[in-house]
C-alpha cells in the first residue's frame, strides 16, 4: 500500500451527497467558494437565495462531499452532471460554452446514457494547494533552463507526487465512485488548463477538444474515455490509480 493511498485513508473521507442535509453542505460550499471567495468570475451572491449556489443541472446531477477527517469538516465538493431523462435533448455546459471541435471529439456520437460532465470541482481556500503549486510553478520558470539540465520531467512528476496528496486527486476518487454507480464511461469537462496539467502529474489529464474559452475565467473543453484514463494510471501511476479507484474497488477496467 503506497504513501498516497495511506494519506488518502488517513485524512479524507468521500461522502456521496444523497440526502437533503448533505446537499445543503454541497450548495453552501459552492456559495462560499464561488460567491464569497469569488474564486471564479461570474457568480453573484444576490442570485443565490439562502446562501446556496445552485443551477438547473443540479436536478440531474450526483454530488460528492470531501470530509477532512482530523476536524470532521466538509472541505470540498464535485458533481457529475448526468443525462436528463426528462429532457433528453438538454445540452451539457461543455456543449453550450465549450466550442468543441467534432474532429477531436464528436460529443453527439458518444453514448448519452454513459456520458457525464465533471463540474463544480471545488475546494475551500485554506485547503487549496493549487494556488501554492501555481506560485511554485512561476518561480520554477525563472530557473527552467537550469532545472531541465538537472532533472527529467519524470523526476519532477515523482517529486511533486511524493510531496503530498493532491485534494484534486481525492475529488476524482469521488467522481470515480459516482461513475461506477451510474455506469458512466465517458467524462467531459470545461476546466482550468492548470488543473488539467496538475492532474497530468498523476496520469489523469484529459484530452483538449477545443480552444480555450472565457467561461467563468479562461477554461478549456476536455474529454477522456474513463477506461483509457484508468488504464494509463494503472500502468504508469499505480499509486494514484489506487487512490482514485480505492485499490480497484471502484473501477470500470479489467485488471490482469
Amino acid at each position: 500500500m503506497n504513501d498516497l493511498y495511506q494519506n488518502f485513508q488517513k485524512f479524507f473521507e468521500i461522502v456521496i451527497a444523497d440526502t437533503a442535509e448533505l446537499l445543503e453542505h454541497v450548495y453552501r460550499i459552492r456559495y462560499q467558494v464561488l460567491c464569497i471567495e469569488q474564486r471564479l468570475p461570474g457568480f453573484d451572491p444576490s442570485h443565490c437565495p439562502g446562501e446556496k449556489e445552485k443551477d438547473s443541472y443540479d436536478s440531474h446531477s450526483c454530488h460528492v462531499l470531501l470530509r477532512y477527517r482530523p476536524t470532521g469538516e466538509f472541505i470540498g465538493t464535485v458533481r457529475l452532471i448526468l443525462p436528463d431523462n426528462r429532457q433528453p435533448a438538454k445540452l451539457l455546459p461543455v456543449e453550450l460554452y465549450g466550442q468543441t471541435d467534432p474532429m477531436l471529439c464528436d460529443i453527439k456520437a458518444l453514448p448519452r446514457q454513459q456520458t457525464a460532465e465533471i463540474s463544480r470541482f471545488l475546494v475551500m481556500s485554506q485547503f487549496d494547494r493549487r494556488r501554492d503549486e501555481r506560485r511554485r510553478g512561476d518561480r520554477r520558470k525563472e530557473t527552467a533552463e537550469t532545472d531541465s539540465e538537472k532533472r527529467t520531467s519524470q523526476d519532477r512528476r515523482a517529486s511533486d507526487r511524493r510531496s503530498g496528496l493532491s485534494i484534486g486527486l481525492v475529488l476524482m476518487a469521488g467522481v470515480m465512485r459516482m461513475s461506477v454507480k451510474y455506469n458512466i464511461r465517458h467524462w467531459l469537462s470545461v476546466a482550468d488548463p492548470a488543473l488539467n496539467k496538475l492532474m497530468g502529474f498523476y496520469g489523469l489529464n484529459f484530452n483538449p477538444i477545443g480552444p480555450p474559452v472565457n467561461y467563468h475565467g479562461i477554461r478549456r473543453p476536455y474529454y477522456v474515455r474513463v477506461e483509457d484514463a484508468l488504464e494509463k494510471m494503472y500502468n504508469e501511476h499505480r499509486d494514484a490509480w489506487e487512490v482514485v479507484t480505492d485499490c480497484g474497488a471502484y473501477s470500470l477496467m479489467r485488471v490482469n
